[in-house]
């Protein structure tokens, strides 16, 4: 299904600025939303001159709306990374609330289906392995993860709330640790975190024993199954990921032989309520969207390793300015509140 103007929240961020380029591509407009509290405005600077996109910068907290009429909304507004979303809390949980209303709100008005990206970290530290959608998940609700974590737990029950109430047209998926090219170096998570560390020649900083394991999807792959779900009439919520788990330690090797560094390991302390295991089931993709992930391991760490050596192992740096930016409209909003 060809869709005419579609809406990105969060488009500047890694993974929206990958679907704002896909969209275009297939000859989609986009207009991107997104406050920039967190992305570096570098990652869909390769888009500004393109005729069929449009840069609203917009906190999605607040009501907004975009001309002409959308028929396809992807909300992927909001702090994902561990360093963003524990500095930002209530900033992460007022946009899986307030924001993911205010995107169903403009799907609504317009008649336009919305895909909603959730995370497999509302399965928490799952009992269950591999983790099928009908798990319920084992999930601390006021652990430190846990603003983002019951952010889109909330988002997902407020989108299902909305299809039965208005008839909205949703589509959830949960992905699954996405990784590539347009990732900040110092965002936090593990890949963008080795590949900066072991381009510099430092240690790569492995949390607790590193037998932890995680499911990696290179975002090409994510993209074709967020577009995927767009173009289907499933409700889901439906797993993206790569079902070929990794354990932090051998990625930690992995990226130490592709950089061909001299890099070593130095282990530091497990966080809290940090998931044992992480592995997508993915039968309902498979069945239903046709999708399954194409890009080896191997394959998309060099591939990223090969877009950090070209743009400098910093890209995006510690992004102060704008983090400082949506501290002040935390600090704003409390202020209000009270």
């Amino acid at each position: 299904m060809h869709h005419q103007h579609a809406v990105v929240t969060g488009g500047a961020g890694f993974v929206g600025s990958h679907l704002c380029t896909a969209l275009l591509a297939e000859g989609t407009a986009v207009t991107c939303v997104d406050d920039l509290s967190t992305a570096d405005p570098r990652t869909v600077v390769h888009l500004s001159g393109h005729p069929g996109f449009t840069m609203v910068e917009q906190d999605v907290r607040e009501p907004f709306d975009v001309t002409p009429r959308a028929d396809l909304v992807l909300h992927f507004a909001s702090p994902a990374s561990p360093a963003d979303y524990l500095r930002l809390p209530l900033h992460t949980l007022e946009t899986g609330s307030l924001g993911t209303r205010n995107a169903l709100l403009l799907a609504r008005r317009h008649g336009a289906r919305l895909v909603l990206a959730s995370t497999s970290e509302v399965y928490g530290d799952p009992l269950e392995h591999p983790q099928r959608e009908g798990y319920w998940g084992n999930v601390n609700p006021v652990g430190p993860r846990s603003v983002y974590d019951e952010a889109k737990r909330f988002g997902e029950a407020l989108a299902m709330a909305e299809a039965q109430v208005h008839g909205t047209d949703v589509g959830i998926v949960r992905l699954f640790n996405t990784y590539g090219s347009r990732m900040r170096g110092y965002d936090g998570r593990a890949v963008p975190t080795f590949v900066r560390q072991a381009l510099a020649g430092e240690p790569l900083t492995v949390a607790g024993d590193g037998t932890q394991t995680r499911s990696l999807t290179y975002v090409d792959d994510t993209v074709r199954g967020v577009l995927a779900m767009a173009a289907s009439d499933l409700r889901g919520p439906v797993n993206i990921g790569n079902p070929h788990e990794i354990t932090m330690l051998d990625l930690a090797a992995t990226v130490i032989r592709l950089t061909g560094s001299r890099s070593t390991v130095r282990h530091v302390e497990r966080p809290a309520d940090d998931p044992t295991v992480r592995c997508p089931d993915i039968s309902l993709a498979r069945e239903r969207l046709g999708w399954e992930p194409r890009v080896r391991a191997a394959e998309g760490l060099a591939r990223t390793i090969a877009w950090y050596r070209e743009q400098g192992q910093e890209y995006g740096g510690s992004g102060r300015a704008p983090d400082q930016a949506a501290g002040r409209r935390e600090d704003r909003a409390a202020r209000k509140a009270a």
